[in-house]
């Protein structure tokens, strides 16, 4: 099955921050008489509507070079006189608060859509935000064919025989690299005084320094080597306990679809703390949904020797 996702530009992100920049006004107005100035800001609304459209579809799909440059320009020019007119409110009531942080985006966005369509300019990574209501939003290359893309935070989990999660941390512009020492203190506190027979990672988790760190814990380390290998690591990956350990890695897919499936595909929660709080949830319903699982298997496994006791008896009193 295909899905169609949808990911925002700094054109869709810009009327975000403008809508709710009028929003915020409506009610400021509505609560203190003494703003003037906003007396058709439904009108105004679709007006910045109609052009944010218009612009859309000549920036996406328009083939003239100079209607698409003029369409972004008309568009820049009505954000700008907006955001100078959202500055200038003043007020002593709390949407005030609202209407200055979405009018610093409006600000941010104005800059960015000039520098990068208008000027041709890159904009850095750093710089880009894909979400004016969830900031923390992060752009994630997940290096497979469909989808190739997502938004959101990566998740870092740590599973053991028995396919449960025994750890796990939600990344915030973290690299994989980074994860192994700080994972390796968790999981020496969580099995004080029991050495783990082995642990398998990604490429990307690789150094010299993490396999080291890795090795003080584990007794079979399969921390697979980015790049050419030279004879030994030839030898220790092509060993035949290397290659079992990490055929097994592949069991974590399965475990990742189905925690997935237990509401950690889409966060409805509000805030990262929300998101951070949901992904625990979701381990845990995982957790237990995987107890469960293996309860059910124990109880059909002492159902079937019932079965054939009973079977065996039957048999000899014929």
């Amino acid at each position: 099955m295909q899905t169609n996702v949808h990911f925002p530009t700094d054109l869709n992100l810009l009327w975000d921050a403008l809508r709710k920049c009028l929003d915020a006004v409506k009610i400021i107005q509505s609560q203190d008489n003494g703003v003037k100035g906003w007396r058709k800001i439904k009108e105004l609304r679709k007006q910045v509507k109609s052009q944010y459209r218009s612009t859309s579809q000549q920036v996406f799909k328009g083939k003239n070079i100079e209607n698409k440059i003029a369409s972004v320009k008309a568009y820049l020019e009505i954000a700008r006189q907006l955001h100078k007119r959202f500055s200038d409110v003043k007020s002593g009531v709390d949407s005030i608060l609202t209407l200055q942080h979405y009018n610093s985006y409006v600000g941010k966005f104005i800059d960015q859509i000039d520098r990068r369509i208008l000027q041709g300019q890159a904009i850095a990574s750093e710089e880009k935000v894909y979400s004016i209501f969830e900031p923390h939003t992060e752009w994630l290359n997940k290096g497979k064919s469909n989808p190739s893309v997502e938004l959101g935070l990566n998740v870092l989990i740590t599973t053991d025989q028995n396919h449960l999660i025994v750890d796990y941390k939600v990344l915030e512009k973290q690299q994989d690299v980074l994860q192994i020492e700080p994972l390796c203190k968790r999981l020496k506190k969580l099995y004080s005084g029991t050495k783990i027979k082995s642990h398998s990672v990604d490429k990307g988790f690789y150094s010299k320094n993490n396999k080291e760190i890795m090795e003080t814990l584990v007794e079979n380390v399969v921390m697979p080597k980015k790049g050419k290998l030279n004879k030994l690591e030839a030898l220790q990956e092509g060993s035949k306990e290397f290659k079992k350990i990490r055929n097994a890695h592949s069991a974590v897919e399965s475990n990742i679809n189905m925690l997935e499936h237990h509401g950690l595909n889409r966060c409805p929660d509000k805030g990262l703390n929300g998101l951070k709080r949901y992904v625990g949830l979701s381990v845990l319903a995982y957790n237990l949904h995987i107890i469960g699982n293996h309860l059910i298997a124990k109880e059909r496994l002492k159902q079937k020797k019932k079965l054939q006791k009973l079977e065996r008896l039957l048999m000899r009193a014929a």
